[in-house]
């Protein structure tokens, strides 16, 4: 664990409990404090009194498009946040969806991308790849 870890906030935004207890189960035992919110709408009212290090928003949450308006919202507020956006929508639907082109992420306003199920060492290497750590 890094010395300084221990300072960086990450908001975790989900919807669906269990995948947010977890993400925030996985990211702490790593060494990070984590603030959750269950949908876009609590996030963005927590965003009005604080400032994470980093956010990780599920992409499709109380409306279909809410992960990208999260994700929109959290760039307009502060651009340096790195966000990533979670995403089961290839195992539920079958559909391929990424961010690999700068064009994609550009309109996505999303800094990565990962499919659930997430993986614990897919989701402490993303996050420490998008802080730089």
């Amino acid at each position: 664990m890094n010395e300084n870890q221990d300072d960086i906030t990450i908001l975790v935004v989900d919807d669906d409990i269990d995948i947010r207890e977890q993400m925030q189960f996985q990211l702490e035992a790593a060494g990070y404090k984590v603030v959750t919110a269950g949908g876009q709408m609590p996030a963005e009212k927590l965003l009005e009194t604080m400032r994470p290090d980093m956010a990780i928003v599920d992409l499709m949450m109380e409306h279909v498009d809410g992960g990208f308006a999260l994700s929109y919202h959290i760039k307009k507020l502060d651009p340096t946040i790195p966000v990533l956006l979670v995403t089961g929508v290839t195992s539920e639907t079958g559909f391929e969806f990424d961010a690999q082109t700068a064009e994609e992420r550009s309109w996505i306003k999303a800094d990565g991308l990962l499919p659930k199920p997430i993986r614990y060492e897919q989701l402490i290497g993303e996050v420490r790849k998008l802080l730089k750590r």
